[in-house]
């Protein structure tokens, strides 16, 4: 079968004084029709040996060996001295080849109607008027299951939820029906039932038009699903390569294996933390959240009338779609997003609904986590001044103390005085639990707080947040998509729709005996590592 994309002994070096291999002898080869799944963790080079097929390396990178064919066109030959010119690169993107990223809110102009920029991406390659374009755009994002496809043209991408965003990325991707598709994380910030909708239309459209697929993701179970082959790259190589049944099955490099185990296990926890007789970490009842949205007379109710209790030492996981209402329910207990109705208790004591009215003592009792320890850190300041920044706004900072809460999440002295750019994504979250212990809360939200770590990492923050309940005796408040992490680390699970709280149980009961139908579609969305998913997700959805 003739190949779509062909990459050989392909090294991508920094451009320094002191060049640095990233991408090291890395081979792949993608037929017309197939699906590759590419695996490994951050700075693995996954991304960057499909961005160079591209012609679209970073600034700072370079291609020092290496040879590269898409459809038969040689884009780079080191040894020959070939390098396609930019203007004939810009004749394969969109056409020949497309690419799908990670986040659709940042590869969005904010400013523009989704439908003109669906348009833009037909201009590029079929001269027509922008009445024509338009109308091509309309009948692209209707393809791709979004409903009132011409209405929602109109609208901009902060009025589109994160699973339609992504639709009318892949709608720019396949407005040319490109031989190749390049998926890079593509269901990362999605809920498990929109990354199943995004993942059987990508399937779907490689139906229809023939095209391969090359998945870029740390995500196994994902790969399980969608990909004929499976390369696994470490260090900017590519440790083992073969067909994905194969390789998942019968690993042959410890390091596939060390990335199989690190996959929360279909388990519950094992044992809990939960400390009788110590009150209550939370306790909400009844509570409402209402928005303000321009243009409408009522308020929009994101939570309606949910209770929740957490015991001291017990971890409870609410889980939802996008729109649920689970962060808005975690603004309210923090007091960030006033709660309009219901009563709010931290640690055995009523606090006050809105942050602004609540004293130091009743904000110290809740601490959040965030999801993204990119952004969550401050990188003008160290290590040691964001963990020491609570405790100088209380009156309350001495560096012994910043030293045993850095030792509590496994960072030393040698981390202190390091910015953030200069740690790892681990270590960063492991930052942000520190400075959320620091002021002694009986309540930690942790919101997503591993859904932008590899597995690996994943697994050894899991471990340290467990360490850390049985210490302190810490009510877990765990927001996340990932079942699979949900299963491993709570003890019970609160199953959220529409702002109300559908289904409450224990873990156990939820994932052998889910109630609700809701549940149950929630489940059967969950990538599994044996490929074989539970339920269809028939398109439209949108």
């Amino acid at each position: 079968m003739k190949s779509v994309l062909r990459i050989e002994d392909l090294r991508i070096e920094t451009t320094d004084e002191a060049p640095r291999a990233l991408v090291d002898g890395v081979s792949l080869q993608v037929d017309r029709g197939e699906s590759l799944g590419v695996v490994g963790e951050s700075g693995s080079g996954k991304s960057l040996t499909v961005l160079a097929a591209l012609g679209l390396l970073p600034a700072g990178t370079r291609i020092a060996a290496g040879r590269i064919l898409l459809d038969d066109k040689v884009l780079v030959d080191t040894q020959a001295d070939v390098w396609m010119g930019e203007r004939e690169l810009r004749g394969l993107r969109g056409r020949t080849a497309a690419m799908v990223f990670q986040d659709p809110m940042s590869s969005l102009d904010p400013l523009r109607a989704v439908g003109a920029q669906v348009a833009a991406a037909v201009r590029v390659h079929q001269p027509m008027s922008r009445r024509a374009a338009r109308e091509r755009a309309v009948e692209l994002l209707t393809a791709v299951g979004v409903r009132d496809a011409a209405g929602r043209a109109a609208t901009r991408p902060h009025q589109w939820s994160g699973g339609m965003r992504q639709r009318a990325m892949i709608a720019m991707a396949i407005a040319h029906d490109p031989l190749l598709l390049i998926a890079d994380e593509p269901t990362t910030a999605l809920d498990v039932t929109v990354q199943a909708q995004v993942m059987d239309l990508l399937a779907e459209v490689r139906e229809r038009t023939g095209s391969a697929l090359v998945l870029i993701t740390h995500d196994l179970g994902l790969v399980a699903e969608n990909s004929d082959r499976l390369a696994v790259m470490h260090h900017g190589r590519v440790v083992e390569t073969g067909a994905t049944r194969s390789v998942l099955d019968h690993p042959a490099e410890d390091y596939t294996k060390r990335l199989m185990s690190a996959i929360p296990a279909e388990s519950e926890r094992a044992e809990s933390a939960v400390r009788p007789g110590e009150p209550d970490a939370l306790v909400a009842d009844r509570v409402v959240v209402e928005y303000r949205v321009h243009g409408r007379r009522q308020p929009v109710r994101a939570v309606d009338g949910v209770s929740l209790r957490i015991a001291a030492g017990e971890t409870v996981a609410v889980v939802g779609e996008s729109g649920c209402g689970k962060s808005s329910l975690a603004k309210a207990v923090l007091g960030v997003q006033p709660a309009s109705e219901g009563t709010i208790e931290l640690g055995g004591v009523a606090v006050h609904n809105e942050l602004a009215a609540r004293s130091a003592a009743e904000r110290e009792r809740a601490q959040i986590v965030f999801q993204d320890p990119y952004s969550a850190l401050d990188p003008r300041l160290t290590v040691h001044d964001l963990v020491a920044e609570p405790l100088r706004i209380r009156h309350a900072y001495d560096r012994s103390t910043v030293s045993r809460l850095l030792a509590d999440v496994g960072l030393d002295e040698q981390h202190a005085g390091r910015l953030p750019a200069q740690l790892s994504g681990g270590q960063r979250q492991r930052v942000g639990i520190a400075r959320a212990l620091a002021l002694r809360p009986r309540l930690l939200v942790l919101d997503e707080p591993v859904s932008a770590l590899d597995v690996s990492i994943q697994a050894q923050v899991l471990e340290l947040l467990d360490g850390l309940q049985r210490e302190h005796g810490l009510g877990y408040l765990f927001i996340s998509h990932d079942l699979g992490v949900v299963r491993s680390i709570a003890d019970r699970v609160v199953v959220m729709q529409e702002g109300r709280v559908v289904e409450e149980a224990s873990t156990v009961e939820i994932f052998t005996s889910p109630k609700h139908p809701f549940t149950r579609q929630l489940l059967d969305a969950v990538p599994r590592l044996d490929g074989a998913r539970r339920g269809a997700h028939p398109l439209p959805v949108s």
